[in-house]
């Protein structure tokens, strides 16, 4: 059987290559090309390498790991952080009243102004001014008291008025306080034609900080009913809460029943005359503030439902 040689040339065959282009030089370099890759005297890490363009498949040599890159990864690791909402803080359990200036970043319905608590001021009034409350309708008996005080003359000329003694009477005309009352100034004119105060009271009198003392916690939180009060608390260095103040003297509805004008001041013996038919400060003895306290207490009455009834309709007027 004949052998069967085979001639098998393994060197590329050159391609048909394009018209080639170029001044001389570039021709001869790559002719010289050519002939090298045949004889295998060029050898393949000597070729060139083939960049690929950018955008397909191009990778990023990695940088230099830092504590950034491993934090990335961690985070990778675990999964997208959830987003945290900040939630308000609840509104304490406490209410909130409009008068009183809550911070308005705690949520609170209302609430306004810097957050600062509000405290009530402290007046020179003391309990009084704690106390100042609408009474309820119609006032408790037990809450209301009728005052009157007497008063004597110091300083030059005996002009200052100042308290001599003072009386407080219940609802019912029962003495809840009755003193005399030794001024802290001395006494330049006793006006016993009309205080009913002599020398011989003062002997026992007690000093007048004791007993204003006694007398304000008596009326601390009562309707205290007065004619012409207004002298009576000045003796007193002392002004009750006008919502708790009742003044005979002032009450259009009792001049109208005594037929009195309404616009003026009548006095208490004129109106107890007339509209309880008692005869009061007669003599020459002076007055009596039991006596006094007692029908102020009594003109009240006679007035008390359909007065308080205009006074809470009105709450502004006196």
């Amino acid at each position: 059987m004949a052998d069967l040689i085979l001639n098998v040339d393994f060197a590329p065959s050159e391609r048909p290559g394009k018209k080639e282009t170029g001044n001389r030089k570039h021709k001869s370099f790559l002719q010289r090309r050519r002939t090298l890759e045949r004889r295998g005297v060029l050898k393949q890490k000597q070729l060139p390498v083939a960049q690929p363009p950018p955008g397909r498949g191009a990778r990023q040599k990695p940088g230099p790991r830092g504590r950034r890159d491993k934090k990335q990864e961690a985070a990778t690791r675990k999964g997208p952080e959830k987003p945290t909402s900040i939630q308000p803080k609840p509104c304490p359990k406490v209410n909130c009243p409009a008068s009183i200036a809550q911070p308005a970043a705690t949520g609170c319905p209302g609430s306004k102004g810097t957050g600062l608590s509000s405290k009530p001021k402290t007046t020179a009034w003391g309990t009084a001014k704690r106390n100042q409350k609408a009474p309820s309708f119609p006032p408790q008996p037990t809450k209301l008291v009728a005052i009157d005080c007497e008063m004597v003359g110091t300083g030059p000329g005996g002009r200052t008025s100042d308290l001599a003694r003072c009386s407080i009477v219940g609802y019912q005309g029962d003495i809840m306080y009755d003193q005399y009352i030794r001024p802290t100034a001395p006494i330049v004119d006793y006006r016993t034609r009309w205080s009913g105060i002599r020398r011989q009271h003062m002997v026992n009198a007690i000093p007048f900080g004791k007993a204003q003392r006694e007398i304000l916690r008596i009326l601390s939180g009562k309707i205290v009913v007065g004619h012409a009060i207004y002298n009576d608390f000045k003796a007193l260095k002392y002004f009750h809460p006008k919502a708790l103040t009742r003044d005979t003297s002032k009450i259009p509805l009792l001049n109208r029943k005594g037929g009195f004008p309404e616009n003026i001041s009548i006095s208490l013996k004129r109106l107890t005359k007339e509209l309880l038919h008692k005869d009061i400060q007669i003599g020459k003895n002076g007055h009596s503030s039991v006596e006094d306290a007692r029908a102020t207490m009594e003109l009240y009455k006679v007035v008390e439902a359909e007065w308080e009834q205009h006074l809470m309709l009105n709450p502004k007027q006196e």
